[in-house]
């Protein structure tokens, strides 16, 4: 996550600053913010990065993993909650965009963000898990019908862009 935070492009630390405020001010102080934060910190880059070159990269990815899993296990403690619960709903989530890339409608990076997504989601709001993939879904397919009228068929569509933005309702709904 340090290098992330090294490497935040000037145009970039605004809409940061702004994710961290949002997300601090609708969850409150709670140790699941440390994840949060963590999404606060990327989700410009990979945003930026899906759209200009269908990728979500690992570097930037994968050092969420051990942070995500200490919020949601922090938040689970603090909260009472069953500790597995957030990690398995996350990992269901994985599980279901892993089908979708075996079937060749998904790209890996989105399959190694989605447990990430989920965990949060879940940590946040009873079923969140199960809101955010209908969310993702809902917001991926609206954007898939504007891809479609604007490049027409066989265009592709970064999926990376409505996967973090249901990510952020939940947890703005948390």
């Amino acid at each position: 996550m340090l290098t992330a935070v090294r490497r935040i492009p000037a145009a970039e630390v605004l809409p940061v600053l702004g994710l961290l405020l949002v997300g601090a001010a609708a969850l409150g102080p709670q140790p699941v913010l440390l994840g949060v934060g963590w999404l606060a910190v990327v989700t410009p880059r990979l945003v930026a990065v899906d759209l200009a070159e269908h990728r979500l990269p690992d570097a930037i990815v994968l050092p969420g993993y051990p942070v995500v899993l200490a919020a949601v296990l922090l938040q689970a403690w603090a909260t009472g909650a069953p500790p597995a619960a957030p990690v398995l709903a996350g990992l269901g989530c994985g599980l279901v965009l892993l089908l979708l890339h075996l079937a060749g409608r998904m790209g890996f990076g989105d399959v190694k963000l989605a447990p990430l997504l989920g965990a949060l989601a879940a940590a946040v709001l009873p079923g969140g898990a199960v809101l955010w993939l209908v969310l993702a879904f809902l917001l991926g397919g609206v954007g898939a019908a504007v891809v479609l009228i604007r490049r027409g068929a066989g265009a592709r569509m970064a999926f990376g862009p409505p996967l973090l933005l249901a990510a952020w309702a939940v947890l703005l709904l948390g």
